[in-house]
């Protein structure tokens, strides 16, 4: 399975990996590239101001990393246009066709969304009287022809093909795919692109008189196309541009069913979340696939994991087994008692332990990570609608209704491609972000909560807890009293947000809890849907690919409008969204 993801940084191992495979990638398609050519790709994404432009890279690998293709478009926007630098697959890879059309395809998708006046590239000739070498002219053909099926096609009346010198077979086309606009651009704006290409590109190679020619032979009032050549071919039908929101729902949570008396983590809470979900038409339901063990091992110690996944197995089913003794001293031996061992890894007696909790929770963890893995298939917005709930876990307990912390699994699993930030939005502190993450600098860790000691889990998420060694400044924790208004949750949802922005993450997990709510059973604060609505532009306009996970919130009567709310209001501030309606806006109007 291939995924195209956008590499938004060069810092993460990850992305270096990739960024040494798309310069092999080049070196081998295009025998001719200069070493500098080569070197320029990582500083082009690292430094935009440099160059003129913000430069854009897309791969096409595995989920072992092998990249089997890529793409990299330029930024032009003080010129209101993008220019395709190159679109190149693997030697042999398979599928190379289609795979050279889905890069292109998502190119165009970016293009589209930043609502360019058009995509602009280079293409060698399929002139006859121009190339004379007839395998290099097949080839030229089959690229124009390719191009032609998405309605880009070269530019007509200009000296850009003109030959160097006599003999000169190294010429190419400016093109244009005007991004299914129907009216053609004027003659100014084309102009100002071809000077800014030239300039920003050649400045080395050609003279100011020579770019100055060049731009002048863009002569016509506005672009004309080269009138279609070949036999259009249908384009494969394509994914929607902005799909919306990918949906992973862990369909085993309901085997995990409590019925103890006040045990308020039901399986109910999925359902009322559901029948108002489907009410948007915003989410795109996706299957989850099963995670590796790695993962889980990665933020979780292996015996509380161990004990999860084995010895629960044991227990007779329909029994639950409570904590009733709590290790405070010798933790070097563990009790060998399956029952005894309950406290040794639980931090509270209201969590309890039955043959299903592991099912459940390994299922919500492949929920989550499959949802970060949609960030990188098309989508920029993903919500893990699990249960049970993960954000109290820890890296060696477990607690407050949590087993495997959800969150910080599918964080770890994003931290591989650059900067992750983890928003906990429930109203318990994440302690278990906290714990997983504390001495780490590459995931930021935000918690807006009720203050300790009032609220759970009472002896962590006090503001002085600001991360350890190399994570010192990278834990931040945002306590508000039990009585507050909703006003007073957003000036510190806002500041939590600023912190986030200083810190620039590619990635934002939140941990959404709503036990903010105005009478759950659980919290004390006020928040109504309309102040879910409120919450979720803020986090939308934060502009980051974003994966929400499920947390807490108890009150069945109101959950499931305000986790409506919450991600009308996400999609309506967030560029995924905006683009999307704008698209619709604009078709309406055509």
């Amino acid at each position: 399975m291939l995924r195209i993801r956008k590499l938004q940084d060069t810092t993460s191992p990850a992305n270096r990996e990739a960024i040494a495979q798309v310069q092999a990638i080049l070196l081998a398609q295009f025998p001719l590239a200069q070493a500098a050519d080569l070197a320029k790709i990582p500083r082009q994404l690292e430094d935009p101001l440099a160059h003129g432009y913000r430069s854009v890279l897309w791969v096409a690998d595995t989920p072992l990393g092998q990249v089997r293709g890529f793409a990299m478009m330029l930024h032009l926007p003080d010129v209101d246009a993008a220019l395709l630098e190159y679109v190149s697959t693997a030697p042999g890879a398979h599928g190379g066709g289609g795979l050279g059309g889905a890069l292109y395809e998502t190119v165009r998708d970016e293009a589209l969304s930043l609502g360019v006046s058009g995509l602009f590239f280079e293409c060698l000739v399929d002139e006859p009287a121009l190339i004379s070498d007839a395998a290099a002219l097949k080839q030229n053909i089959a690229r124009l022809r390719f191009y032609e099926r998405y309605g880009a096609r070269p530019l007509r009346h200009n000296d850009y093909a003109k030959p160097g010198h006599t003999g000169d077979e190294n010429v190419y086309f400016l093109m244009l795919d005007p991004l299914d606009a129907p009216a053609g651009l004027p003659r100014d704006k084309v102009q100002a692109v071809v000077r800014a290409l030239l300039q920003r590109k050649y400045a080395s190679l050609m003279s100011a008189a020579e770019i100055a020619d060049c731009v002048a032979s863009f002569a016509d009032p506005v672009a004309q196309l080269r009138a279609p050549r070949y036999r259009p071919k249908a384009v494969a039908a394509r994914r929607p541009r902005h799909p919306g929101i990918a949906l992973l729902v862990n369909e085993g949570h309901d085997i995990h069913h409590v019925r103890d008396r006040g045990y308020v983590e039901a399986p109910v809470r999925i359902a009322v979340i559901l029948d108002e979900l489907d009410k948007t038409g915003l989410f795109h339901r996706l299957m989850p696939r099963h995670a590796p063990d790695a993962l889980i091992h990665a933020v979780h110690a292996r015996p509380m994991v161990d004990y999860l996944r084995s010895a629960i197995a044991k227990l007779p089913p329909g029994k639950s087994i409570y904590p009733v003794v709590f290790p405070v001293r010798n933790w070097q031996r563990p009790p060998k008692d399956i029952e005894a061992q309950v406290g040794y890894y639980g931090t509270d007696t209201f969590t309890p332990l039955n043959r299903n909790v592991w099912p459940a929770a390994r299922g919500a963890v492949d929920c989550a990570v499959t949802a970060a893995q949609s960030l990188f298939e098309g989508f920029e917005l993903a919500y893990a609608l699990v249960r049970p709930p993960g954000h109290h876990a820890e890296r060696r307990v477990y607690g407050g209704f949590c087993y495997l912390n959800n969150a910080a699994v599918a964080a770890h699993y994003l931290s591989r491609f650059g900067r992750v930030a983890v928003l906990d939005l429930d109203y318990h502190h994440g302690n278990g972000q906290q714990d997983i993450f504390y001495t780490r600098d590459d995931v930021f860790t935000v918690s807006v909560h009720g203050a300790p000691p009032a609220a759970y889990p009472y002896c962590a998420g006090f503001a002085d807890e600001r991360g350890d060694g190399p994570g010192l400044g990278y834990n931040l924790n945002l306590p508000l009293p039990d009585r507050i208004t909703a006003e007073r949750y957003r000036e510190t949802l806002a500041k939590a947000l600023k912190a986030i922005r200083r810190f620039a993450p590619q990635y934002v997990v939140v941990a959404l809890g709503l036990d903010t709510a105005q009478a759950d059973p659980t919290g004390t604060w006020p928040l109504k849907a309309p102040d879910f609505a409120a919450n979720g532009a803020l986090l939308g306009a934060l502009g980051v690919p974003t994966l929400v996970v499920q947390e807490g919130g108890y009150r069945t009567r109101t959950l499931g409008i305000n986790a409506r709310q919450f991600f009308e209001g996400l999609w309506r501030t967030h560029p995924a969204g905006a683009a999307r309606e704008g698209e619709r806006r604009a078709a309406v109007n055509r």
